[in-house]
C-alpha cells in the first residue's frame, strides 16, 4: 500500500515563507571540491592507486557534505548565493541554490560517492588501462555538473553546460578503440551543433532584445517580461532552448546516446542517471519554468505541440528499448524516454507538473543508476551483456538481479519506490492541464516499461541456461560493485518515504515561496 499522504496533491497554505538571499561561500566550496580532489588524483597517478582513489573519496564526500548542510536553510526559505565574476552588463557568472537546484545537487553529489566505489570494483576488475585519466575527467564533470545545478542565470548555466560536455568527451572515448572514437565524435558532434546552432542563438536574442539581459536570462526575475515577444517569437525560443540543450535525449536529437554506450559501466552511469542527460533535462526545466514561467506557457498559442514531442519521445524510445538484446542499449533507450518524462512535466504548465519534472530527476536517478551497475556487474563477473546470454544467472548473481529487479520496478513506477511519486504528480499535472491524453501516455509507456525491463530479471531467475557448466565458475562481481548497486536499490526505498520533503524543495525557488 502506498503512503496516503503521497496520494492527494500537497497543499502549499499553512508554512508558507517568504525567500530572502543569503551570501554563502558554499556553492563555491562544492563546485571546487572535485578540481582540488582531481590535482590530489593527477599527483598520486598511477603507482599508487590506493591514494589516487582516497583522494577521489575525499573529494567526492566533502562536495556530498558541503551540498546536504544547505538543505535547512534553503528549506527555511533562504536563496544562497555566491557571486564569481561580472561577464557582461548585469548578467555575472553567479552561483544560486535554490530548491530545484539543491535537489539536483544533492541527488549527483551524494550518487558519485556510489560510484566511485563502483568504479573502483569494475576498473580493477576489468584491469582498465588510464584509470587516473578516468577519475581525473570523473570529477571535472561533477564539478561542472554543479555549476548548472546552482546556475543563477542563463549565461552562467551555459558556461558549466560547456564545461560538461567537454570533461565527459574523454571519459566516453575512453576505450581508444575505433568504436570509442566513433562514439564520442558521435557524441560531442551533437552536443556541439546543438550548442553553436541552437542554443547560443537563443541566448544572444534573450541578451540583446530584453533589458540587456537583466530580466530575460535570470532566473529570479519576473519571467512576465518574456511576454513581450509574440507568440510566433516565443514558440521559436522555446523550441531553440528545448533542443539547444541536446543533452536532454529529446528526439530527434538522442542518437548521441546510444552511441555513447561504448564508454565504461561507471562511464554510463554518470552518462543517465548522475551528470549529463540530468543536466540537460534539468536545463530544460530552468528554462520552462523560470525563464518563461507556468503562465507564459500555460496562455501561449501552440505550446501543446512540445508536449507531443515529449511524449512522441517516450513511446517512441520505449517501442526501440523492446528491441535491443544488448542490456546498456535497452537501458539507453529507456533513459531517452525517461528524459522525456521530466520535459513533459515541464511543458504542463502546472505547479503538481513541474513539482514531477524535478522529482522524476532524482526518482530515475536512483533506479537507472542500480540498472546500469547491475549491467556492468554483470559483465565483470560473466563477460556477458546481452539479455538473451543471462538464462540462469539469477541464481549464481542473486544480489545483483534482485537490485536489478528494484530499479526495473521503481523505473517502471510502482509503490513503494521513489518512481511512482513522480509519475503520480506528472499525471496530476496532466489532470490540472485537462489533458487526459497524457495520463493515457503515462499509462502506455509504463506497461512497456514493464515489457522491457522485467524480461531481464525473469530471463535471469526463470530460465536455464543450455550449458549449466558454462555458470560454474560465475560468482557475484566484487563486492566494491554489489555494495553501490544494493544501496542505491535501497535508496530506490527511501525516496518514496523522503518524498514528501523532496516534493516540498521542488518549490523552492527565488520566485516561490517554500
Amino acid at each position: 500500500m502506498s503512503d496516503p499522504a503521497i496520494m492527494e496533491p500537497v497543499v502549499h497554505s499553512v508554512d508558507l515563507i517568504t525567500p530572502w538571499i543569503v551570501d554563502d561561500i558554499r556553492p563555491l566550496v562544492a563546485f571546487l571540491a572535485p578540481w582540488i580532489g582531481m590535482i590530489g588524483i593527477m599527483w598520486a597517478g598511477e603507482k599508487r592507486p590506493n591514494l589516487r582513489e582516497t583522494f577521489t573519496f575525499i573529494a567526492a564526500i566533502v562536495q556530498a557534505t558541503v551540498v546536504v548542510s544547505m538543505v535547512p536553510l534553503v528549506l527555511s526559505g533562504a536563496i544562497i548565493e555566491c557571486h564569481i565574476w561580472q561577464v557582461f552588463t548585469h548578467v555575472p557568472l553567479l552561483l544560486r541554490v535554490d530548491g530545484p537546484g539543491l535537489l539536483f545537487a544533492c541527488v549527483a553529489s551524494i550518487l558519485w560517492i556510489a560510484t566511485t566505489l563502483y568504479a573502483i570494483g569494475y576498473m580493477r576488475g576489468l584491469h582498465e588501462h588510464a584509470q587516473t585519466r578516468f577519475y581525473s575527467y570523473f570529477a571535472l564533470s561533477l564539478s561542472a555538473t554543479m555549476g548548472v545545478a546552482f546556475s543563477a542565470n542563463l549565461l552562467t548555466i551555459y558556461f558549466f553546460y560547456e564545461m560538461l560536455s567537454v570533461s565527459t568527451f574523454p571519459l566516453v572515448t575512453h576505450m581508444q578503440d575505433k568504436s570509442a572514437r566513433t562514439g564520442g565524435r558521435t557524441y560531442l558532434g551533437y552536443l556541439l551543433f546543438t550548442s553553436l546552432c541552437l542554443l547560443l542563438p537563443a541566448l544572444s536574442w534573450c541578451y540583446v532584445w530584453l533589458d540587456g539581459g537583466q530580466v530575460a536570462m535570470d532566473f529570479m526575475a519576473d519571467t512576465g517580461k518574456v511576454d513581450l515577444f509574440s507568440d510566433t517569437t516565443l514558440i521559436i525560443l522555446l523550441a531553440l532552448f528545448t533542443f539547444g540543450f541536446a543533452k536532454a535525449g529529446l528526439m530527434p536529437f538522442h542518437s548521441w546516446l546510444p552511441g555513447a554506450m561504448v564508454a565504461p559501466t561507471p562511464v554510463s552511469a554518470l552518462l543517465h542517471a548522475v551528470a549529463v542527460v540530468k543536466v540537460g533535462v534539468f536545463c530544460v526545466y530552468r528554462v520552462y519554468a523560470d525563464i518563461f514561467g507556468a503562465e507564459v506557457l500555460s496562455n501561449l498559442d501552440g505550446e501543446e505541440w512540445m508536449m507531443v514531442i515529449a511524449c512522441a519521445t517516450i513511446l517512441i524510445s520505449s517501442l526501440i528499448a523492446l528491441s535491443q538484446d544488448n542490456l546498456k542499449r535497452r537501458l539507453a533507450f529507456s533513459t531517452i524516454g525517461q528524459l522525456g518524462y521530466v520535459i513533459l512535466g515541464a511543458t504542463l504548465a502546472t505547479e503538481q507538473g513541474m513539482g514531477g519534472s524535478v522529482l522524476h530527476i532524482a526518482m530515475h536517478a536512483c533506479g537507472k543508476i542500480t540498472l546500469f551497475f547491475c549491467a556492468g556487474a554483470i559483465f565483470v563477473a560473466s563477460g556477458k551483456k546481452y539479455v538473451s546470454e543471462l538464462r540462469g544467472l539469477g541464481r549464481k548473481m542473486p544480489i545483483t538481479m534482485i537490485a536489478f529487479m528494484i530499479g526495473s520496478l521503481s523505473v517502471i513506477g510502482l509503490p513503494p519506490l521513489g518512481g511512482f511519486v513522480s509519475k503520480w504528480y506528472l499525471a496530476l499535472g496532466a489532470l490540472d492541464r485537462d489533458a487526459v491524453w497524457v495520463v493515457v501516455v503515462l499509462l502506455i509507456s509504463s506497461l512497456l516499461n514493464v515489457f522491457y525491463l522485467l524480461p531481464v530479471a525473469v530471463t535471469a531467475f526463470f530460465r536455464n541456461h543450455e550449458t549449466e557448466s558454462e555458470l560454474s565458475e560465475i560468482k557475484e562481481a566484487p563486492w566494491a560493485c554489489v555494495v553501490p548497486l544494493a544501496l542505491t536499490a535501497i535508496g530506490c526505498f527511501i525516496l518514496f518515504f523522503l518524498s514528501g520533503p523532496l516534493q516540498r524543495s521542488s518549490y523552492c525557488s527565488g520566485r516561490k515561496r517554500c
